[in-house]
């Protein structure tokens, strides 16, 4: 069964670091997109970043001071590193995966940005 696995959220301070990492499980086909996505209360899910298995990147342009998007190669798995996080980033982060015919989703990792 193919599935996604996610991992390294957590609870960080203002203006510290987190790397959260995603992996598809269960497919032997390299996923063409890979990103992340986050949705906090009351809001709707949005785009974070995303990366193809060439590497190109795509990241939210409010974001892309902080936050960065890589691949390890054309594997299926993903990391994100957030860089001096604030309140703000506070939500659920969650893995997406596509290919021709495919489209998963992660459960979602929480991500608290909390002193």
């Amino acid at each position: 069964q193919v599935q996604i696995v996610e991992s390294g959220g957590g609870l960080v301070q203002p203006g510290g670091s987190l790397r959260l990492s995603c992996t598809v499980s269960g497919s032997s086909f390299i996923f063409g997109s890979m990103g992340w996505y986050r949705q906090a209360p009351g809001t709707q899910r949005e785009l974070v970043a995303a990366i193809s298995d060439k590497g190109r990147t795509l990241v939210d342009r409010s974001l892309k001071d902080r936050f960065n998007i890589s691949r390890d190669g054309p594997e299926n798995t993903i990391h994100l590193q957030m860089n001096d996080v604030n309140t703000e980033d506070t939500a659920i982060y969650f893995c997406r995966a596509q290919r021709s015919g495919e489209d998963i989703w992660g459960q979602g990792t929480q991500v608290t940005v909390s002193s």
